[in-house]
């Protein structure tokens, strides 16, 4: 699983219930998006999203989301859940999602959404706060030298 998800300095396992299957016997494709949400939630958690937003009244909100399903899930089975953030503009971040079958060993799906920078005081678009893209490339920046640090090193 590890391979899968080396990129992704956020990632989180969820089981797989009974109850996430749809009459067609694998996991309705709206688990996904419940999946990549508590993936994103943990990512912003990871970030202080939550405490900065009480301070200042800014925080995100979800503008798009799609998955590409590459295999379906059935119950019993665990994932890892992994995020990250590769676009970063003013007012909005693209988050990349993927999800990996323990069970299987392979990708289940992936996805992205572009979070939006609101002020919910105002109920506005805003600039991303500094301390928000300060914290999105401190994570981002933990993965990548990780990476850097396991790489086959010529000699």
């Amino acid at each position: 699983m590890e391979e899968f998800l080396k990129e992704f300095p956020v990632v989180i396992e969820l089981p797989v219930v009974w109850g996430e299957m749809d009459a067609f016997r694998h996991v309705n494709n709206v688990v996904y998006f419940r999946y990549f949400e508590t993936a994103r939630i943990a990512y912003f958690r990871a970030m202080n999203y939550m405490e900065i937003m009480e301070e200042t009244g800014m925080g995100p909100i979800l503008a798009s989301a799609q998955c590409r399903y590459r295999f379906p899930l059935t119950y019993p089975d665990t994932v890892s859940v992994g995020a990250r953030v590769t676009d970063l503009e003013t007012d909005r971040f693209l988050m990349v999602y993927r999800i990996v079958s323990h069970r299987h060993r392979r990708i289940a799906a992936e996805g992205d959404a572009v979070v939006v920078s609101y002020d919910y005081r105002n109920r506005t678009k805003a600039p991303l706060p500094d301390v928000v893209r300060r914290y999105i490339l401190e994570l981002e920046k933990k993965t990548s030298e990780r990476l850097s640090e396991n790489a086959p090193h010529e000699g």
